[in-house]
């Protein structure tokens, strides 16, 4: 009886609000299968390919309905969407609900035993004999065809929003800064990746770090609906051996929708480029469920420590400012076409110079990458590509201090690591070595999330970056 009057309620609520010009907020939230069959690729071809499933992958997310087109929010069990496939990931979405692909954001959580994406990289490779070798691009496709049908579905099934939550937790020893600098020449000491053994990386301290697990819940008046949590760190605990899993991010994600039952559960990875559990994993199999548990318990706090407060479609907003992403000068056309025909080459030294011209001929051909925000009342969520450093996800922070502001990176992979533009002077594998950016970047994007946020005009402090 009790659910027979909330449902009048609602409906009648949502007649009222019509009559009076005012559209109602509705959500729908998706889930799909996007699990790699046994022989794909995984992770661009840098570890073994599939050999068993331990958890299946999902793709999934939500559908803002009622302020405009649809906004679409997705995130993908995957190492990487990048470049072209992202664009196809956005489309397929766009097409499904009704929307424009400037209203949907699609990210990934960065586990390594999953699938990388990039339609234009595996073209190259086919054409030098490597294809298949770094991605399944045809199950690729499929996917997101999968993907955007299950969310197309779900419109029928979308729920009224009458409040949003907002909270965020602390979590304990999971997080590390990757990047351990010499006290005197402020260059890069010591990689502290994912998983290590070493006393003096272990012993280090956890350097710059997002301790803070972000929340945004969204109600039907006292009943939760879907809930969006984000966090910065790399996900692996360990990895490479053939066996597709979501690893630690996603157990904890499972371990939350256990005790919220019937409550959608979408995870973001947020600026984590910069940021491992390596202080915290040896890489022992053991550790996997104890980072688990300890991002569980962070969620867990978020969600405890949540405000609610009312909102309408009025209060939902969403901008965009496409970017020209600066190109690292050390990526050159010709050379890079070389090494990948050169078969005297490593194949994965080959599949990564696939990759970097995939990234160098699409921007230097003027594409530019969407940079997004959605307004939440007070409250602000940003999406970027890229692995991007935490000092751009704490200086969106310190932009608007008073205001809840989240950040989901890992959205068009084709940069690869984002860095500050002073870690660019500082070396270490990611600004050092890998990086398709030029130190520019941090002009760009800050830019970007200034305009976005509208705040005044600055640029990351050098502390940050210790």
């Amino acid at each position: 009886m009790r659910q027979l009057l909330t449902l009048t309620f609602l409906l009648l609520s949502a007649v009222a609000g019509l009559r009076a010009g005012v559209v109602p907020l509705r959500i729908a939230t998706f889930q799909a299968d996007a699990t790699p069959p046994i022989g794909s690729a995984l992770c661009f071809g840098n570890v073994k390919p599939v050999k068993e499933v331990v958890t299946p992958l999902t793709g999934r997310g939500v559908i803002l309905l009622g302020a405009g087109e649809p906004i679409v929010l997705c995130a993908f069990d995957w190492l990487g969407i990048a470049n072209e496939s992202h664009d196809a990931a956005r489309d397929a979405l766009a097409k499904a609900v009704g929307t424009s692909r400037d209203r949907v954001t699609v990210h990934v959580l960065h586990q390594h035993d999953a699938p990388g994406s990039d339609f234009g990289a595996e073209r190259l490779l086919a054409e030098h004999g490597l294809g298949g070798q770094g991605s399944n691009a045809e199950f690729d496709r499929q996917a997101f065809q999968h993907v955007a049908s299950v969310a197309k579905a779900s419109l029928a099934t979308a729920r009224p929003v009458t409040h949003v939550g907002l909270g965020a937790g602390k979590v304990e020893q999971v997080a590390s800064n990757r990047r351990i600098l010499d006290p005197f020449t402020r260059r890069v000491a010591i990689v502290r990746l994912s998983a290590t053994r070493s006393p003096e990386a272990q012993a280090a301290p956890e350097g710059t770090i997002d301790p803070l697990v972000h929340l945004v819940a969204f109600w039907s008046e006292d009943k939760p609906v879907a809930v969006m949590t984000y966090y910065a760190t790399h996900p692996q605990s360990y990895y490479g051996q053939g066996s597709v899993n979501w690893d630690f991010v996603g157990i904890a994600r499972e371990l939350r929708e256990k005790a919220l039952p019937g409550v959608a559960h979408i995870h973001f990875d947020g600026a984590g480029g910069n940021v491992a559990a390596g202080k915290y994993n040896d890489g022992s199999k053991d550790k996997r469920p104890v980072l688990a548990q300890r991002l569980a318990d962070g969620m867990k706090l978020a969600w405890d420590s949540q405000k609610k407060q009312p909102i309408r479609a009025a209060d939902v907003g969403w901008q965009v400012a496409p970017v020209a992403m600066p190109v690292r000068d050390t990526l050159e056309d010709k050379q890079l076409l070389a090494k990948l025909s050169d078969t005297t080459q490593k194949q994965l030294d080959r599949l990564r110079a696939a990759r970097d011209l995939s990234f160098l001929r699409r921007t230097r051909g003027g594409h530019q990458i969407p940079v997004s925000c959605l307004r939440l009342g007070t409250a602000r969520v940003l999406h970027l590509p890229g692995e991007l450093f935490v000092e751009y996800q704490i200086a969106a922070q310190q932009m608007r201090p008073d205001d809840f502001v989240a950040m989901a990176a890992y959205g068009d992979l084709g940069p690869g690591y984002i860095g500050t533009e002073l870690a660019y002077g500082q070396g270490g594998y990611e600004t050092g070595i890998v990086s398709r950016v030029a130190p520019e970047v941090e002009k760009v994007l800050v830019g970007a999330m200034q305009h976005l946020l509208g705040n005044k005009p600055g640029m990351i402090q050098p502390k940050s970056s210790r």
